[in-house]
């Protein structure tokens, strides 16, 4: 059933609607009877599924609707989990015996089969029965004849992004240096149209930035207009609003195309300044562009928006007229909180300072949340305990006052215009405590676990999970945290005024119950997914009584003195522990025979019943399970993807896991199976591979471990491999990695990573590695050839290049056009001498490499490195190998290397250090002067 649609709108009625067709197939030789009855539940459910996927689509849903929804939603959960049960009692397994051996057990399965297809026959009639009810109060609500007449409805509402263009500048705080920025981004002397976008979540302040950047620069222009955009936007309403600001005129009842002309007439050969607020969509503006004309009078169109994406299109060709704006300092979040509250800072009671301190920080600089969570406590008596309520509040979700509901109207906005898919990924982000570091793939491989992704031609789950986040974080709802050298995302998090959105969202839907307190044991229903907090409770929070049958998903976070028993969770899918102690007991892991996605932080065990685990897809134990011997029966998991159990080998029969798309972290060693290794090459879908080497010691097989790897890695390249990493312990000599891209050309391959291993030999052809974004590797000598090829490379991002040879005596020269896209360069060798040409290395950031101070062929005043032509760089550092070298020689490098980098315009100053000082030429070296174990640090003296 892989990339079945489940989603916070229907729930899991797609999946459930696939998995009824798939019943009455031919595979399950039912009864045309029970056939009958499947399809009479199939149509019913589905008309129902429609009308949830209408109900999604309102911004309100009146209590009875949403009863109504709620009974649907819980009742397909109900009916999958009972059609699960039944496709698992009729599911074939190839037969373990032949003969009169397998006669009994060939049989006990027919008796069995035979059972449950009777069974599933009365249970259809108990399933129907719910169905109609649920159809009769369809009738009786007239759900349909609401959902008709709410489709046709214009109901207006008040914009609550209105109080910020009428805030007075005297209020405002933190605004006039971003104001100045936009202000020389706009007023920058150039005559074409120019077109600025400011993006950032809602609550930023883009609206009263806006505003601001309009008062004091509207003077200069001849016409002037502010316009909000919704988020369907009426255009024709849009282009009246502008004329009648530009006009001084009423609204005039035209058709789009006259009012497209009429603002294209009044703005000819003027000046104009045009602020469109909160745009939502890149076809907005494409209609909304049409109006004005691309003149040479310096005319200026400023747009606010909460996407990255659209903000990029609106501004195209350019691309430095993107204004992201930023949350407040600290010192510009006290001044906000404590002038709406007190006046100033000074007038604050001491009783409540650091109260207020603790408030202002869980704000997260977020201008909305700082008034909102103020305006809140200027009504309240200014009581120590009252206000650590408030406190303890941030972070439980929205609502419950006036001014909460006011700042969740403002960010729903954004939620919103979510389409099905990417609310429930945002939902998702609910079973994550405040201020949680999220690991990126580990939340795609639950996303998929769950069912959110949909399969799409062409990409993996994984990528198309990705291109969802993505988009949420084009959308500002998610904050990437570290990004790798490729540009993908690696961690991220949400500000904690956005998760009280998700928490308030995920809870009203009772898509998530969130367990942190254990005086709060409340749900709404039945529990679906269970997130359990345990972080803080001190060792006494017992294992919740919401851990039922109807689990589906459980996170735990913390420490639990009770252990999680888990023989009765059937239905569970997700299972993820983080915690630092054997938190569950896993003799009965076998049961979960729905299980998806399983991750223990610790575990001491894993038994053979892991095999039995049918649709287990992700196997993550990050610290390992006390032993390098997997159990046999974990090749039986013939759909698992993801396989990380740290210092564990690869199992014999593990050419059988033919799913398998990532292994890391296992070992290979002397006590690891020829077979193993043999069989790893059969593995044709395998994307990404992290191997640890320990084949240190010389024995009779040594030859022969490295020779069945390297066949099976060129198998590999061949294939799918996208990732590959090889480390380990090191001895010298021990064997190479040798990878035949000549014969294997590895199109797919964008990190190749060896070392302390050397790689035997580099590709010739750089289009055998078309697609390398990071290459670190060790190999027996870099050559001035060596570099010559590798800056060929089309798509490289980082190298980083380790040489058997510390030593060599060629001087290294990057020439015009080398290294193109290049942003990290590391050369962990002695180089005679570097040059960087003009024109080599254009996009570099960071840079590392070492040099040798002596030099037979240029005099000590007359070094010349070129590092003033690499003029992207932030980050250089230079290790000067002082070997054989007189004083004179290093100080002469040293101010080289300095003059150069002052000549950077993007690098605070050069590290540069001394190595091997101890073997300089002491002669004329000054008494007391730096020694080899000081390995002094010299920096910019003018820092």
């Amino acid at each position: 059933m892989e990339g079945i649609m489940v989603s916070a709108a229907t729930g899991v009625m797609n999946s459930l609607l696939a998995k009824l067709t798939a019943l009455m197939g031919e595979e399950y030789k039912l009864q045309k009877r029970v056939k009958r009855g499947i399809q009479s539940l199939k149509d019913e459910l589905s008309s129902m599924n429609a009308v949830l996927e209408k109900l999604a689509d309102m911004d309100v849903v009146d209590p009875q609707m949403k009863e109504w929804r709620n009974l649907v939603r819980e009742m397909a959960y109900d009916i999958e989990d009972c059609i699960d049960r039944y496709m698992l009692q009729l599911h074939d397994e190839p037969d373990k015996y032949a003969g009169l051996k397998g006669f009994i057990p060939k049989t006990v399965k027919k008796l069995k089969r035979l059972g449950a297809r009777h069974d599933i026959g009365v249970q259809i009639q108990e399933l129907k029965a719910r169905i109609d009810d649920a159809s009769q109060r369809r009738d009786r609500y007239k759900l349909d004849a609401v959902l008709d007449s709410s489709s046709t409805s214009t109901v207006e509402t008040i914009d609550p992004r209105l109080p910020a263009l009428y805030a007075e500048a005297s209020s405002l705080v933190g605004v006039d240096g971003p104001t100045d920025e936009l202000i020389k981004l706009l007023d920058d002397g150039e005559q074409s149209l120019k077109v600025v976008s400011i993006v950032g979540f809602g609550g930023l302040g883009k609206t009263t930035l806006a505003n601001q950047v309009y008062k004091k620069l509207g003077q200069q222009f001849d016409c002037k207009a502010f316009v909000s955009v919704s988020q369907k936007p009426d255009v024709k309403k849009i282009f009246r609003k502008i004329l009648s600001q530009i006009k001084n005129s009423s609204d005039e009842p035209r058709e789009e195309d006259w009012l497209i002309n009429e603002l294209r007439i009044m703005l000819e050969n003027k000046r104009y300044l045009i602020i469109i607020d909160d745009i939502w969509s890149t076809q907005a503006w494409k209609i909304i562009k049409c109006a004005f004309p691309e003149s040479t009078c310096g005319s200026r169109i400023l747009l606010t928006t909460r996407n990255g994406n659209v903000a990029k299109t609106c501004c195209y060709p350019h691309h430095d007229t993107v204004y992201q704006i930023r949350p407040l300092n600290e010192a510009d979040s006290k001044g906000l909180f404590f002038r709406r509250i007190f006046g100033s800072e000074v007038q604050c009671p001491v009783h409540l300072k650091d109260v207020s301190v603790d408030i202002i920080k869980k704000c997260g600089g977020l201008p909305l949340a700082i008034i909102t969570i103020a305006s809140l406590l200027t009504v309240k008596s200014k009581n120590r305990e009252e206000w650590m309520s408030i406190r303890n509040s941030i972070g439980s979700g929205l609502g419950g006052n006036c001014d909460n509901d006011e700042m969740e109207r403002i960010l729903s906005l954004s939620y919103n215009d979510l389409a099905h898919h990417l609310k429930s990924c945002l939902l998702y982000f609910s079973i994550y405590p405040e201020d949680s570091v999220i690991v990126v793939e580990r939340l795609l491989r639950r996303w998929i676990a769950e069912g959110f992704i949909k399969v799409n031609c062409g990409r993996t789950l994984l990528e198309e999970g990705e291109l969802y986040l993505n988009e949420l974080i084009n959308r500002s709802l998610i904050q990437p945290q570290v990004i790798g050298p490729d540009g993908r995302v690696s961690t991220c998090r949400v500000h904690d005024i956005i998760l009280d959105l998700i928490v308030s969202k995920a809870v009203g839907e009772n898509f998530v119950t969130v367990v942190s307190d254990p005086n709060s044991l409340v749900s709404q229903g039945k529990v679906r997914r269970l997130l359990l907090d345990y972080r803080g409770q001190e060792n006494v929070m017992p294992m919740c009584s919401m851990v039922t049958s109807n689990v589906r998903s459980m996170g735990i976070f913390g420490y639990s003195e009770q252990v999680l028993t888990i023989s009765d969770l059937n239905v569970l899918r997700v299972l993820d522990i983080d915690s630092s102690n054997n938190m569950m007991e896993t003799r009965d892991i076998g049961k979960l025979i729905q299980l998806r996605y399983l991750r223990i932080d610790v575990v001491t065990h894993l038994p053979e019943q892991i095999g039995e685990l049918l649709f287990l897809e992700t196997l993550d134990l990050p610290r390992g399970i006390g032993t390098k011997e997997l159990p046999k029966g974990i090749v039986n998991l013939r759909r698992l993807k993801f396989l990380f159990v740290p210092n564990a080998r690869l199992p014999d029969g593990v050419g059988n896991m033919q799913a398998l798309e990532e292994l890391a972290s296992m070992v290979v060693d002397e006590k690891s199976s020829i077979k193993s290794l043999q069989q790893l090459g059969r593995l044709t879908k395998l994307r990404s591979l992290y191997l640890s080497l320990y084949i240190i010691h010389e024995n009779n097989h040594k030859s022969t471990y490295v020779d069945t790897l390297n066949s099976s890695l060129n198998k590999l390249l061949s294939s799918n491999l996208r990732y590959l990493i090889i480390d380990g312990r090191w001895q010298p000599g021990s064997y190479y990695i040798n990878l035949d891209f000549s014969s294997s050309p590895s199109y797919l391959l964008q990190e190749l990573s060896i070392h302390p291993y050397s790689l035997r030999g580099i590709p010739e052809r750089p289009t055998s590695l078309a697609s390398l974004t990071v290459l670190s590797i060790t190999i027996q000598q870099v050559t001035q050839e060596t570099l010559q090829i590798l800056g060929d490379l089309p798509a490289l991002l980082l190298l980083r290049l380790w040489s058997d040879a510390h030593d060599t005596t060629e001087r290294f020269s990057v020439y015009k056009n080398k290294f193109r896209c290049l942003k990290s360069f590391f050369l962990y060798c002695s180089a005679t001498d570097m040059m960087f040409h003009a024109g080599a290395m254009p996009k570099l950031e960071d840079i590392e490499f070492t040099i040798k101070a002596h030099s037979t062929q240029y005099a000590c005043v007359n070094r010349n490195l070129g590092i003033h032509h690499l003029s992207t760089i932030k980050i250089l550092n230079v290790s000067i190998d002082c070997r054989d070298a007189r004083v004179e020689e290093v100080e002469a490098l040293e101010a080289a290397i300095k003059n150069e980098g002052s000549l950077l315009p993007s690098c605070s100053f050069p590290h540069i250090v001394r190595r091997q000082e101890e073997e300089m030429v002491t002669e004329g070296r000054e008494e007391g002067g730096p020694s080899f174990e000081q390995q002094e640090e010299i920096t910019n003296p003018h820092t």
